[in-house]
């Protein structure tokens, strides 16, 4: 370990040369440590690699932005702490994401705002970063953004949307307009399963229903429950998730608004009840519940059923 300690702080040290060239050598090589050797991660963070590699995130060099942001991508699965509380990163990741050399630039630095929302007290702080949240969404609404960026982008809109503070920012910077875009046009594999996911996640909140309505978003919705879409198991679930959220921020009158559209929705529904997940099946039950749509002969059949079962919400 001494030995791998030496090696990694003589890279580390050549991080503040003033050759551009020893600086990227020294950033590639470190990529390819962190890649490959899990132990050195948290050695390459003691040495005091973090701020470099955070400022060569701006760096026009190609090479060393890409190298420098899968870095701390990889630093990022053992070191999460030690990121968010050194100075400037999340603002170089931002820069990154909206600024990147190439896509594996963008998809890297996504990746790695993911991997510090999986600890629940830093959503709220990635939340309030506007810039991130902007990149994010930018991402998602181009047309040019490839599928690994796309559905990293995704899955950290959702992290951030697990905060419930964070979701009328995510609204505001136009975020549903994209997501709806990218359900009805976009047929990359597993992108929907991601888009559903955040959908569901930001109808959490009283900004979703205005939103949801500009782009007929119940309507999407509805047709997702419906077996000719051929929609998977899980994103019919985010579906009835989006639907009773949006009723339940939304109160007894939006629930009364689209009570028509979704009552033509309701096999889907029951499918979900019937056949999902134990917390798909729960939801799809409470959703049955607030449209009162649910037929007496279901409702006997299943509440037997489902009062023998775990479930959790």
């Amino acid at each position: 370990m001494e030995v791998k300690r030496r090696a990694v702080k003589n890279l580390v040290t050549k991080l503040s040369s003033v050759s551009e060239q020893t600086r990227t050598e020294a950033i590639c090589e470190l990529r390819l440590i962190s890649k490959n050797d899990s132990d050195s991660r948290p050695l390459i963070g003691d040495a005091g690699a973090v701020p470099y590699l955070a400022e060569s995130l701006y760096s026009s060099n190609k090479l060393s932005q890409e190298n420098a942001t899968a870095t701390l991508h990889n630093l990022s699965i053992s070191s999460k702490d030690l990121l968010m509380s050194t100075r400037g990163v999340l603002d170089a990741l931002s820069h990154a994401l909206r600024n990147p050399s190439s896509p594996f630039v963008a998809q890297c630095a996504a990746a790695t705002i993911f991997s510090l929302l999986t600890v629940e007290s830093y959503r709220s702080i990635i939340g309030h970063k506007r810039d991130i949240l902007f990149g994010l969404v930018d991402v998602i609404k181009s047309p040019n953004s490839d599928s690994r960026t796309v559905k990293d982008a995704l899955k950290a809109l959702f992290g951030i949307g697990l905060y419930p503070l964070n979701r009328a920012q995510i609204i505001e910077l136009g975020a549903v307009p994209a997501l709806f875009s990218l359900l009805c046009n976009d047929g990359r594999a597993g992108i929907l399963e991601d888009v559903t996911a955040v959908i569901a996640q930001i109808a959490g909140c009283e900004e979703s229903w205005e939103a949801f309505r500009k782009v007929s978003g119940v309507g999407v919705l509805v047709d997702l429950l419906d077996n000719s879409t051929g929609s998977s198991s899980r994103t019919k679930e985010n579906a009835v998730s989006a639907l009773l959220n949006l009723v339940q921020c939304g109160g007894e009158e939006i629930a009364d608004s689209i009570r028509g559209v979704v009552l033509g929705a309701v096999d889907g529904i029951i499918e979900v009840a019937e056949n999902g997940t134990d917390k798909g099946r729960n939801k799809a039950m409470a959703l049955l519940k607030i449209l009162d749509a649910s037929s007496c002969m279901f409702q006997e059949e299943q509440m037997g059923c489902l009062s023998n079962s775990n479930h959790s919400l």
